[in-house]
């Protein structure tokens, strides 16, 4: 005997939006990838450099920052070693328990992380701007915001604080 799985209807909007979702993400990140607003930070660089600009004084645990981008471990560990070699972060042991690594940004990288940080911002309004009017991006920054915020097992991070 065969068992057939029917998918509710709210289980199949669910994945719809989510697929929509997804593409949409996938394709912006490809073409923001091709920008030449990447000419002195990769993308990737840029993430860990925007994530500290929003942390207090720009600076921030290792495993905080980690929780925080889109990299693993080792491969943000390594990163943030090569950020520090160009003078953009400074690494340090916390003073009051002397566990873990503070990652510091610097003058130089809040600087580097604003110039590529304002061409990304002509970016994004070229293509979510040219794309949504101001109504449509306040609709769907509103319930992204709720869909974020509705993952309870998920520590919840947003750039705007």
């Amino acid at each position: 005997m065969t068992t057939t799985h029917r998918t509710s209807g709210t289980a199949q909007r669910a994945a719809a939006t989510w697929e929509a979702l997804f593409r949409s993400q996938v394709t912006l990140m490809r073409r923001f990838q091709t920008d030449e607003v990447w000419v002195e930070l990769t993308m990737r660089e840029y993430d860990v450099l925007f994530t500290l600009s929003r942390a207090h004084d720009g600076i921030l645990r290792l495993r905080d920052l980690n929780e925080n981008v889109l990299l693993a471990q080792s491969s943000l560990s390594r990163m943030v070693e090569r950020l520090e070699e160009r003078g953009l972060v400074t690494r340090s042991v916390p003073c009051e328990d002397g566990r873990g690594t503070l990652v510091a940004l610097t003058d130089e990288g809040r600087r580097l992380q604003r110039r590529v940080g304002r061409r990304h911002v002509r970016a994004m309004e070229q293509y979510v701007g040219s794309a949504l009017d101001d109504d449509e991006q306040a609709e769907l920054t509103r319930l992204l915001d709720k869909l974020r915020t509705a993952q309870p097992d998920i520590a919840d991070w947003s750039p705007r604080g």
